[in-house]
């Protein structure tokens, strides 16, 4: 990672961990950790523990939906950096699919960052809301799909 955006993906650490301390408590609870980000994939992480686990030992859906309401939004905050604009953003929708139960620690991968980037420059030029799809997978520790979502990230750039 260059210095760049290490320094990027410090600053957004930072905001992730405001967010859950202040804004969104459920981040803080369910304990999302920010893996990596650039400009096209995030990657976060959410353990499977007393928190996050259903009756069934299994990842429950909202603990899964909060990993993918990060990762789908992530690049959010990281474009906001990079063009030094403030953001407004939430989820206009989402579409989900679970494949297999999530017996294990999850990562959530978004591949969408080209997307989102568009999204905002569009919402910079045009100074209205932008509506994108992005997708979100997620796999268990052994590297297996268990659950895609498709996340609609309605931002707008002041």
């Amino acid at each position: 990672m260059d210095r760049e955006n290490l320094h990027l993906f410090k600053k957004i650490k930072w905001q992730l961990f405001l967010l859950a301390k202040f804004k969104i408590p459920m981040l803080g609870y369910t304990g999302v950790r920010l893996l990596s980000v650039d400009k096209t994939t995030v990657k976060v992480n959410i353990k499977l523990n007393r928190r996050t686990k259903n009756h069934l030992n299994s990842m429950y859906f909202g603990a899964l939906a909060v990993g993918a309401d990060v990762a789908g939004g992530i690049h959010a905050f990281y474009f906001a950096n990079s063009y030094s604009t403030k953001v407004s953003f939430a989820f206009k929708g989402m579409n989900c699919e679970f494949l297999k139960r999530a017996e294990s620690d999850c990562i959530f991968i978004s591949e969408d960052g080209k997307k989102v980037e568009n999204a905002i420059l569009l919402s910079i030029k045009t100074k209205e809301r932008v509506n994108e799809t992005t997708r979100v997978s997620v796999y268990n520790n052994l590297n297996e799909l268990v659950a895609t979502f498709e996340m609609i990230v309605s931002v707008k750039c002041n």
